[in-house]
C-alpha cells in the first residue's frame, strides 16, 4: 500500500529543491532560484497535513489488519524491519523505505523526498541544526585527514575507492538536569628540607572532602541502532546556539530517520559521562597537593527535560585491499574523525629507528658501568 510523501518544489520552474548549508535557504538545482525555509515550509503547510492525515489513517488501517492477522493463526511474523512503500511525486515510481526514515531520494529520478507523515507525535523532533558545511567540503576534509599520517600505507590515498558519501540528519537526545555530586580524597604535601649533618623529609597527609552542585543542558546521545556510537561520541561537540525549531524544510537533500532507542535508554550511555564530568570538576578543585587520591565518591543525577533533536553528519566509506574504512564529519562544526589502515613495514622501520639510539644509549652505559 502507498502512502504520500512531499517532494519541496520549486515555485519558478517546479524543479527540486535542496537545502544549501552554505547559504542556509533551499535552492534549484535548475534554475539557481533560492527561498527562504520559513516562506517554502509556510507554503507547503497545507500538504504537510494532508499527507500526515493519510499516513495516520494507513497506519490505522495496517493496525487493524495486523491485529486480525494474529487473531487469525495466533502468531506474529517476524522478517526483520518494517517496510513502507510510497510514490514519487515526481515520477511514480514505488519507493521502499524502512518504517524510521524522515527524508530519502528517489533511486529513480533522484529527486529528494521528504515523508511528513512519519514525524507526527512523539516522533516529531523539537529541534534541528541545520548543515553547515556541503558535501564538497567533507571531501576536501577526507583529503586533509590523510596528511601527515606517517604509517598510513605509501597506497592509500590514491588507491581507496570512495563507496557512498551521504549526509545524514541523525536522531539524538538532548538531556537537562543537575548532578549533585560528593567525594572525599587523601591528599599529601612534602617538603625538603638540610640540616648541618642530614637531609630531611617530611610529609604530611590529609583527608579532603569536597562536594558540590552542577547543572548541565544539552548533554546528547544518538539515537538511532544505525549510527555506531563511537563516531556519533567523536564528532560532538555541536553547537546548540544553532538550534532551530524542527521544520521538513531543513531535510531536502539529505537522509534522516527518526529515532529507534528510547530516551530512558539513551540516557543509560549519557548518565556515566555526566557523573564523570561532575566527580572531575570536584577533582580538579583539590589544589596545593603533591597527591591526589579519590577515597570514595558518589553522583546523583536528575534529569529536568529531554529534547529531541536531528544534528547534521556527513558520513564517509571508502574501500581499500578488501578492508572498508568509515569517516564522519560534523556538518555544522567540520570536526572531522574516522580509522585509517597502519602499514607494518613503516611501523616497523619507526620502531627500529627509535630503537637502534636507544640500544646504541644502554651499550655504552653498559659500557661505562
Amino acid at each position: 500500500m502507498a502512502d504520500r510523501v512531499t517532494n519541496y518544489q520549486c515555485p519558478a520552474c517546479t524543479g527540486p529543491l535542496h537545502f544549501s548549508g552554505t547559504t542556509g535557504r533551499l535552492e534549484c538545482e535548475y534554475c539557481g532560484s533560492s527561498f527562504d525555509v520559513a516562506d517554502i515550509e509556510a507554503s507547503l503547510t497545507a500538504a504537510n497535513m494532508a499527507a500526515e492525515e493519510a499516513s495516520a489513517k494507513a497506519d490505522e488501517r495496517e493496525r487493524r489488519e495486523a491485529q486480525a492477522s494474529v487473531q487469525d493463526d495466533g502468531k506474529v511474523s517476524e522478517e526483520g524491519p518494517a517496510l513502507k512503500s510510497y510514490n514519487c511525486p515526481s515520477c511514480g515510481a514505488e519507493m521502499i523505505c524502512e518504517e524510521h526514515t524522515i527524508a530519502t531520494a528517489c533511486p529513480y529520478c533522484g529527486n529528494p523526498s521528504v515523508v511528513p507523515g512519519t514525524v507526527r507525535g512523539e516522533f516529531k523532533p523539537d529541534f534541528v541544526i541545520p548543515f553547515k558545511y556541503e558535501k564538497e567540503a567533507a571531501l576536501a576534509a577526507l583529503k586533509e585527514f590523510y596528511k601527515g599520517k606517517k604509517f598510513l600505507p605509501s597506497g592509500f590515498t590514491d588507491g581507496n575507492h570512495l563507496e557512498e558519501i551521504k549526509g545524514v540528519y541523525v536522531p539524538f537526545w538532548l538531556y537537562e538536569g543537575s548532578a549533585d555530586a560528593a567525594a572525599e580524597f587523601e591528599a599529601s604535601r612534602s617538603k625538603t628540607y638540610t640540616t648541618h649533618s642530614e637531609r630531611v623529609t617530611t610529609t604530611d597527609h590529609y583527608r579532603v572532602r569536597r562536594a558540590g552542585y552542577m547543572d548541565f543542558d544539552y548533554v546528547p546521545a544518538d539515537a538511532s541502532t544505525k549510527m555506531p556510537d563511537n563516531y556519533m561520541d567523536a564528532v560532538e561537540p555541536f553547537n546548540y546556539d544553532d538550534l532551530k525549531p524542527y521544520s521538513h524544510a531543513y531535510l531536502p537533500g539529505y537522509m534522516a530517520s527518526s529515532y529507534d532507542v528510547d530516551a530512558e535508554e539513551c540516557f543509560r550511555r549519557v548518565e556515566p559521562r555526566i557523573t564523570a564530568t561532575a566527580l572531575d570538576t570536584l577533582r580538579r578543585d583539590v589544589k596545593g597537593y603533591q597527591s591526589v587520591r579519590t577515597v570514595r565518591s558518589n553522583c546523583e543525577v536528575s534529569v529536568r527535560a529531554r529534547k529531541y533533536a536531528l544534528l547534521p553528519v556527513w558520513l564517509l566509506a571508502t574501500r581499500w585491499n578488501g578492508q572498508s574504512f568509515l569517516f564522519a564529519m560534523n556538518g555544522q562544526t567540520g570536526r572531522f574523525v574516522g580509522n585509517l589502515p597502519v602499514s607494518s613495514g613503516k611501523f616497523a622501520l619507526w620502531f627500529l629507528g627509535l630503537g637502534i639510539p636507544l640500544g646504541g644509549l644502554l651499550g655504552a652505559l653498559a659500557m661505562f658501568m
